[in-house]
Formats: C-alpha cells, sequence, structure tokens
C-alpha cells in the first residue's frame, strides 16, 4: 500500500495520515496530563490504551480523509500539476491541519469541562449552534485560539512542505481507481467491524476507557447511537414478570398506574420550584464545602425541611426536568424532554393543572435549546422565556439568558398575574448563572465575574437570597412553598463508571407559615421531589410514576443514576447498573464522600432477585414510554 501512494498525490494523503496521528496521540497525551492523579497507570493498562486508542485513530482517519480521497481520484493529471492547483493543494493542506489542530484544542476545552471525549453532549450542543458559539465567544480567547492555530498551520506545512507536496505527479486514472477504491473499502469494512466502541472498555476506570476512544469517532458514534432501544442492548425479562416486579417494588395497581392519597389541607399552596443550574452538593458549606459559596443556601435548609440524602438521575439539564416532572428513572438513551413524542406522557404538569392551578416554566434562556418549550408546554405549562423578557427587566445577559436576579425578578412578576387572577400557581423556574461562562453583575458578591464556577455559585445563591427577601413582601407569601433543588451536579467527569458522590444535590422545601424545619437523612432521588411536595400540598393523584413521597414512614430509600448509557440502582449501601451489552454490574460502596467514592466490585455475587429489581425497573419504564 505504501508503495501504492509515496512519491505521487497520495503522498500528500499520506503525510496528512501521519500527521493525524500524531496530533492524536499528543491530544491522548495531554488529556491524560490532566487527569494523572485518577487515571491507572499500570503498564498494561497504558499499553492496552494506548494500543486500542492508536486502533480508533487509524479507524478514524480513513473516515476523515474520505473528501479528500475521492479529490484526489477525480482531478485529471494535467490540472493537479498546474502552479494553481499547487496553490490550493496549498490552502487546503492548511485548512485540513487547522481543523487537525482545532478538533484537539475542542477536545481539551470539552474534557476540562466533561472529563469525557466527545460524546452525546457534544452532539446536543451542534444542534444550538446559536447559544453555544456565543457561549464559546465569551468563555475564551477565540481570536488569539484561531489565530495561534493558523500561524501554527501555516508554519507546519511550509516547514515540511516537502513531505506533503511532490515537484510532479504522472498518476494515471487507472491508478488512481485502484488505490482510492482500496482507501474507500476501507472505512466500509471498518464500519462494518467497529460500529460500537465496545474495545475501549479496558478497564474499571472510567479515564483509562476515555482516553482509548478518539474523540471524531465517539462524536460520530454517539451521533448515531443517541437513543437505544432497552430491548436490543439491555438484559430483559418477560414482561409478565417485569410488572409483576414493578407492582411488588412500586405499589403499581397495574401496568398503567398506581394511587397517591394524601391529606386534605385546607387551601391550595403555591409551589415556586427553582431548580438552580449544576448546584452539586460539594459547593454548599451545609455539606462541608469550606469556601463559604452558599451561606444563603445554608441558611436557608436550618429554616426548611432539608433533604440531605438525595441525588439527581443524570448528568444534563433535560435528565432533571424529566425526573421531576414525569417522576421516573433515566431512560436508555437521550432524554425524553429531547423526544419527539412526550405529549402523551403522565406528568406533574398536567396533576397540577387538573387541580386548577396555573403551570408556569420560566427560563432565563431560549427554551428551544434542548426542546424544552416543546416539551413543557405540551405537558400543561405556559412558556415564559428569554423571548418573554422585556427591555426593562434585563440588566445583565450572557449566552444562556438573563441573570438570575433578572429570571427571578420575572418569576415575582409572574405570580402576581396568577395571585390577581385569583388562582393558585406552579411556577417551575430554570437558572443558569451557574454555567460556563459564569458571567454575572458586578459588585454583587466579592468574587468577580467571569473567574470560574465558584463565583457562578455564590451569585446564585445571592439571587436566591434576594429572591425570598423581596417575596416575603407579597401578599402571596404566606400560602406558597418554595422549593430549591439542582437540576445535576457541577461536574460528571470521575474513574468510576458510575461515580455516586456526583449525583448528589440538595433538596430545599422552605414555607416558614406552615412548615416545621427538618433534615431529612432518607436516601431518596430526584424523582420522588413532586410526590413530597404533593403530600404536603394534600393532593391526590393517579398515574405512571415511579417517585413516592419522601415523608411517608414506609418509603423505600434507593436512588436511581444513569450517564446515557449506564443505568444506575442505588439501594442497601450497593450500587447496581445495566449496561448495553446485557449486563448486570454490582458494587459494593465502601466509602463516600463529597469528593470520592471508593466500590469494592462485586459482579460475581448478584443474586438472582437483586437482577430482577433493577432490570424491572428500566425495563419497565422503557416499555412504558414506547
Amino acid at each position: 500500500m505504501l508503495k501504492l501512494i509515496k512519491n505521487n498525490r497520495y503522498s500528500f494523503l499520506y503525510s496528512l495520515i501521519i500527521s493525524f496521528l500524531i496530533i492524536n496521540f499528543i491530544t491522548r497525551i495531554v488529556l491524560m496530563s490532566l487527569e494523572i492523579n485518577e487515571v491507572e497507570l499500570q503498564a498494561i493498562t497504558l499499553l492496552q490504551m494506548f494500543s486500542v486508542g492508536l486502533l480508533y485513530d487509524v479507524i478514524t482517519v480513513f473516515y476523515y480523509f474520505i473528501p479528500l480521497i475521492i479529490y484526489l481520484f477525480i482531478i485529471p493529471t494535467k490540472v493537479y500539476n498546474t502552479r494553481l492547483h499547487k496553490i490550493i493543494l496549498f490552502i487546503i493542506a492548511i485548512m485540513i491541519f487547522f481543523s487537525m489542530i482545532f478538533n484537539g484544542i475542542s477536545e481539551y476545552f470539552f474534557w476540562e469541562e466533561f472529563g469525557k471525549r466527545f460524546n452525546f453532549i457534544a452532539v446536543d450542543y451542534l444542534v444550538y449552534t446559536h447559544e453555544v458559539i456565543r457561549n464559546i465567544r465569551e468563555s475564551y480567547p477565540l481570536p488569539y485560539i484561531l489565530s495561534g492555530i493558523a500561524i501554527v498551520s501555516i508554519f507546519i506545512i511550509i516547514y515540511f512542505k516537502n513531505y506533503f507536496f511532490t515537484k510532479e505527479d504522472n498518476t494515471t486514472y487507472t491508478y488512481r481507481l485502484k488505490v482510492s477504491g482500496i482507501l474507500l473499502l476501507i472505512p466500509i469494512v471498518l464500519f462494518n467491524l467497529f460500529d460500537k466502541q465496545g474495545y475501549t472498555e479496558i478497564s474499571h476506570n472510567i479515564f483509562n476507557n476515555e482516553l482509548a476512544k478518539n474523540g471524531t469517532y465517539s462524536l460520530f458514534s454517539a451521533f448515531r447511537h443517541n437513543e437505544l432501544e432497552y430491548n436490543e442492548f439491555y438484559k430483559s425479562l418477560s414482561k409478565k414478570e417485569v410488572f409483576e416486579n414493578l407492582k411488588k417494588l412500586e405499589n403499581f395497581d397495574d401496568i398503567t398506574s398506581k394511587s397517591f392519597t394524601n391529606p386534605k389541607q385546607d387551601k391550595k399552596r403555591n409551589v415556586i420550584f427553582i431548580m438552580v443550574e449544576s448546584l452539586s452538593a460539594e459547593y454548599m458549606g451545609i455539606y462541608g464545602n469550606k469556601k463559604g459559596l452558599t451561606p444563603n443556601l445554608d441558611k436557608l435548609t436550618q429554616k426548611s425541611l432539608f433533604f440531605n440524602n438525595l441525588f439527581a438521575t443524570g448528568t444534563r439539564t433535560v435528565r432533571g426536568m424529566e425526573a421531576v416532572i414525569l417522576s421516573v428513572p433515566p431512560t436508555a438513551g437521550r432524554s425524553i424532554v429531547k423526544r419527539p413524542i412526550n405529549d402523551t406522557l403522565d406528568s406533574f404538569g398536567r396533576i397540577f393543572a387538573q387541580n386548577g392551578y396555573d403551570n408556569k416554566f420560566i427560563y432565563a434562556g431560549h427554551g428551544y435549546f434542548d426542546n424544552m418549550n416543546d416539551f413543557f408546554s405540551k405537558n400543561a405549562f405556559t412558556v415564559v422565556d428569554r423571548l418573554d423578557f422585556k427591555d426593562d427587566e434585563v440588566t445583565f445577559d450572557n449566552a444562556w439568558g438573563v441573570c438570575d436576579e433578572d429570571l427571578l425578578d420575572k418569576t415575582l412578576k409572574e405570580a402576581d398575574n396568577s395571585y390577581a387572577q385569583g388562582k393558585p400557581f406552579f411556577s417551575f423556574v430554570m437558572t443558569t448563572s451557574n454555567h460556563r461562562p459564569y458571567t454575572y453583575p458586578n459588585n454583587k458578591i466579592d468574587i468577580p465575574s467571569h473567574t470560574g464556577r465558584d463565583g457562578a455559585v455564590k451569585y446564585t445563591d445571592y439571587a436566591i437570597d434576594a429572591f425570598l427577601k423581596k417575596a416575603k413582601n407579597k401578599a402571596w407569601f404566606d400560602d406558597t412553598i418554595f422549593v430549591v433543588i439542582a437540576d445535576h451536579n457541577g461536574g460528571s467527569a470521575g474513574k468510576n463508571a458510575l461515580p455516586l458522590h456526583r449525583y448528589k444535590i440538595p433538596l430545599i422545601i422552605y414555607a416558614p407559615s406552615f412548615i416545621k424545619p427538618h433534615t431529612i437523612q432518607k436516601l431518596s432521588s430526584q424523582i420522588d421531589t413532586i410526590p413530597t411536595i404533593l403530600n404536603i400540598l394534600g393532593l391526590n393523584y393517579k398515574g405512571k410514576f415511579y417517585g413516592n413521597n419522601i415523608l411517608d414512614d414506609n418509603f423505600t430509600q434507593r436512588a436511581f443514576i444513569g450517564n446515557y448509557q449506564k443505568l444506575g440502582y442505588v439501594t442497601n449501601n450497593y450500587l447496581y447498573y445495566l449496561t448495553p451489552d446485557k449486563k448486570v454490574h454490582k458494587k459494593k460502596i465502601k466509602t463516600l464522600s463529597l469528593r470520592s467514592v471508593k466500590y469494592q466490585d462485586e459482579d460475581n455475587n448478584i443474586s438472582s432477585d437483586e437482577e430482577k429489581e433493577i432490570i424491572s425497573y428500566y425495563q419497565s419504564v422503557n416499555f412504558l414510554y414506547r
């Protein structure tokens, strides 16, 4: 093969392939250095990691250069050897090198944020170019980065020009047909052999597995496998057995629903439900953080029902929304919020609407992002997003929307409007300030804007406190429940497949006129939030809800966590999880802190009943969605 592509036009391709492999090798080294204290450094594991990484780099390079292979085939020899074409080829070389370096640097920033190679998150972000591009521009010195990449690309092409360009090409059409035919056949063969990334599962350490991947390959793999059919990829049981188990586990009346009867209250209370972007437990002083980032929320926990052992179901905002509004464990693949069919589901939006509530989804940004407006509007909410803010209602905004103070001031106005109409209201409020680029109004807190997540957390803490102080002057305050909860954790990276400590989030339910302060230490899930609130409100309901009232003396302690492919279930100090190779895993939780978790592998010690329990939960929720 090397003889076929050397010393002619294909040497151009050959040199770029070598460059691609070198750049990806360097990228892997740099990413590994960022997590050097977490990566498993045993010689055999590293050899596997780099070997599998090289395999996927080689696979990717044949996909990457398909357009160039076709181009080299169709350009006639006479045209190829002209001076004009040499200039064009020089420009093509610079553009390709620019894209390869740009890809490596993009992976650096993505890894810094998520601790992952490109995945389904990157696929989702490509859909929403306006928010993402603005976020990148506000987060990083983009002109300097792009200029630097361009300068380096030009320098490399000029310095190594003898390796990239031949003086003259004399290839015939038949020769090009043979070489290009072979080169184009290779990716077809590789696609059928390596459609999925199973070979990257080389270790129990998730960082090693991620480093064994190629970012570009992972991006397109995620695009193709963004939704997983449960029965095709996960271990399953018969439908009858699943729902017999579910009836025992969750008291389902039948395969369609279960009923909840709560003590009736004398009046209908309002609910302002504030879902805070990325408010991990690890940022709060009440959990042990010493930085003083949440002084107001820490005080609020002492005046509220505070659930200090509650876990998010996922690592994306839409997962938090799905868990709260639909009260279901995380489904395999993409969130239900982002799926086209999400308007025929049992949702708590409908429960509140049936009880006469004025439901509003109030969002700081443009709600078309992640399909949020579509989801909430189909589930009995009126949408209030960035387009509904008047100019005089905005004091500060960034790529993701208005600042938290402006958002919460808008929430007060919407509550006033509902109250004036004599309606109880349920406001689902989604904040954005605690999101990169971490910018917010100046002179509000003692941490300057745009200096990192610590400042963004503290600003959100400030904004919620200011909001509650204003709310105390409202006529509806004494009849309102204020809820503060995170959508997900602040960072999903961890060396374990499902790093449990990353999923811990606060739940605060505040209503000083009728809720007595108390700390609830029961292991619980995001899906239990609204059932607990409905118990306080005294509303009866029926539906396909998996969540339960945490305040119930008979509440079964368990939590659901997931990360798109791995579906986890925590109970009795064990983590169980399903993987899309039809396997069930069991880990004993040896130690758990805000910063880390240590598991003991017990995959070989899992009983049939334990398997049936986790399978019944996840298979049933996917069946009910279908």
